[in-house]
């Protein structure tokens, strides 16, 4: 696709998966950065996103989750990666539940999984903290950024 648009933006949709064990929250430790985020990913063409999300938790940590709710939907800000490739996302952050498995670095997008007391998680950009808060709220319908 790059050979076709270059470094043109692309708008692809991507899902966070927001994965708690009791008071506990499942974070990784993205290779690209060094930051600890919830699991993230981007869907494959015609799959559905809720798939997608597990799909990336049994991926990226080696764990598998039931994917509970939508908890939020949101455009983030556009990125440009190093080779100067640009992508706008459309994230939608799933509210899941850990099922089984123990979480380790299970591909080479991350070099830590761990889980993380809700209550002392580590550093979150204000985007990423946005999406777990709506992730571990008990509300039955999604979070809409305007």
């Amino acid at each position: 696709m790059r050979r076709k648009v270059g470094t043109d933006p692309l708008w692809l949709p991507g899902v966070t998966a927001v994965v708690r064990r009791g008071d506990e929250l499942l974070m990784v430790r993205r290779s690209d950065n060094g930051h600890w985020t919830p699991i993230t990913g981007i869907v494959d063409p015609e799959e559905e996103p809720a798939v997608a999300a597990a799909r990336e938790a049994l991926e990226e940590a080696g764990v598998v989750i039931r994917v509970d709710r939508l908890a939020s939907a949101s455009v983030l800000p556009e990125v440009v990666y190093d080779n100067g490739d640009r992508a706008a996302y459309l994230d939608l952050t799933f509210a899941c539940s850990w099922v089984s498995g123990e979480p380790y670095p299970a591909d080479d997008e991350s070099t830590d999984a761990r889980w993380w007391p809700i209550d002392a998680l580590p550093p979150l950009s204000a985007h990423m903290r946005a999406r777990v808060e709506a992730g571990l709220a008990d509300e039955r319908e999604a979070r809409f950024h305007r």
